[in-house]
């Protein structure tokens, strides 16, 4: 049986799991996440994460600026790996949070927990290193391909990683999507993990990343309106002063990344709402680095970029 207290004991003395404790975790975890819906029912009170991307000593930040599970309920809206020095232990200590305290934290997938695009970005490298092989890095990908990919709080709020698309209208078509695979190609799995919204389109337009689209405040309006919500919050996008909304306030795209790939010099931010659904933001700056047990490196590779 695996010793969740030891996992994180060990993540914050800054010390790896073994192997062996890891596929123990990853197993208990697919038991619980292959039970849940694509689209996770929250309440309040709770607070909304964006974008992590292994920056581990921030993420240990975020929580003692938004307090620590379970006395506070986080739902985190993916992209927890890539880009960072520290994607194994940021994963490995929400996911062990995860297995320990379900109905605390939720974990949605983002863009980057997809095996073609966190091959590119350093999480495949990360496993290969830290652990001397492919094996663990199979798992994880095992374990994000189980991820839930959006939520509702209070049926007022829509939490997704990246954004909306033109082949959904109504929240309840998410659920009939098969999210259970590596993200494919195109498609409104796709669409939800990798859209932006853009204050200067229309409506739907082919985004330049390649994937998914770009989206405007006709197609806001319209989704919000057909499923009676007040607000989409997103992350996907750096955001220099932590958050940033759109629309009349109908999106809010939320960044929890302090200084990103440890050169943007941007501060982040949590979005918190109390038990009367009131909505307010934390904002945070990066642990210093001489402060950071991971020292950071003057010459960062050009895929941190």
């Amino acid at each position: 049986m695996v010793d969740l207290d030891k996992i994180i004991e060990k993540l914050r003395k800054f010390e790896l799991p073994t192997e062996q404790e890891l596929v123990e975790l990853c197993e208990k975890a697919k038991e619980i996440l292959d039970k849940l819906d694509n689209v996770a029912v929250l309440g309040c009170p709770i607070t909304v994460c964006g974008d992590i991307h292994g920056q581990f000593e921030d993420l240990l930040e975020l929580f003692q600026v938004g307090g620590e599970v379970p006395e506070t309920n986080y739902v985190f809206l993916g992209d927890l790996v890539d880009r960072g020095y520290n994607c194994i232990e940021t994963f490995v200590l929400l996911l062990t949070l995860k297995v320990k305290y379900p109905d605390h934290i939720t974990i949605l997938r983002g863009n980057h927990e997809s095996r073609l695009t966190n091959q590119i970005y350093g999480f495949y490298h990360e496993c290969q290193r830290k652990y001397g092989g492919v094996n663990v890095w199979k798992m994880f990908t095992e374990i994000f391909d189980l991820l839930q990919i959006a939520a509702v709080i209070d049926n007022k709020v829509f939490c997704v990683h990246g954004g909306i698309s033109p082949d959904i209208n109504l929240i309840d078509e998410i659920n009939n999507l098969d999210r259970k695979q590596e993200i494919p190609r195109k498609g409104p799995m796709t669409d939800l993990l990798w859209s932006d919204p853009d204050s200067d389109v229309e409506t739907f337009s082919i985004s330049e990343r390649g994937m998914g689209y770009v989206f405007g405040e006709k197609d806001v309006d319209k989704f919000n309106h057909l499923n009676n919500l007040e607000l989409i919050a997103r992350a996907h996008q750096l955001v220099q002063e932590g958050y940033h909304f759109l629309f009349h306030e109908k999106l809010v795209t939320v960044w929890s990344v302090p200084n990103y790939c440890y050169r943007a010099g941007n501060v982040a931010s949590i979005m918190e709402f109390d038990e009367h659904m009131n909505r307010s933001f934390k904002i945070f700056e990066a642990v210093p680095d001489n402060k950071r047990i991971t020292p950071v490196k003057k010459q960062i590779p050009e895929y941190f970029l």
